[in-house]
């Protein structure tokens, strides 16, 4: 029986799906400061959140703009799925479209909210996730 990793046992990543909002607006998208006091502070990220046990990432989306930004949103079309892995833990990020929503958005989770170019996207601090895949971003905006 093996009893550590050097055994020939390889233990399996552990997996984290996250839903993202590619909110648009005149051009422009909506991203948010993470808090200070949480992981990653002070970076920007695009609205969503993780995926609960028993939701569909639609409905994990739905959720979570709700919580963040007190709307009432319609999720639209998957624009693109990538991965990125912080030490041991894997991100599966689903990003989808979200043009329509219902309410003023308003900061709730977040430090700051700001709609900002695409070109404009590239000069702020992002998580190296969102980095990481700037280009397909762009690409989708």
């Amino acid at each position: 029986m093996p009893t550590s990793k050097t055994d020939g046992v390889k233990k399996r990543a552990s997996w984290v799906p996250v839903v993202a909002a590619l909110m648009r607006r005149q051009g422009k998208v909506l991203v948010g400061q993470r808090p200070q006091g949480g992981s990653l502070p002070g970076t920007w990220e695009f609205p969503g959140g993780k995926i609960e046990l028993g939701e569909s990432p639609e409905q994990a989306l739905v959720r979570e703009l709700s919580e963040e930004l007190g709307v009432e949103a319609e999720v639209g079309e998957l624009k693109f799925v990538a991965t990125h892995t912080y030490g041991k833990t894997g991100i599966l990020f689903l990003f989808y479209d979200v043009k329509f929503w219902k309410g003023q958005i308003k900061t709730q989770q977040h430090f700051e909210l700001r709609w900002v170019t695409p070109k404009e996207l590239g000069t702020l601090e992002l998580p190296e996730a969102n980095s990481k895949f700037l280009n397909q971003i762009l690409e989708v905006l």
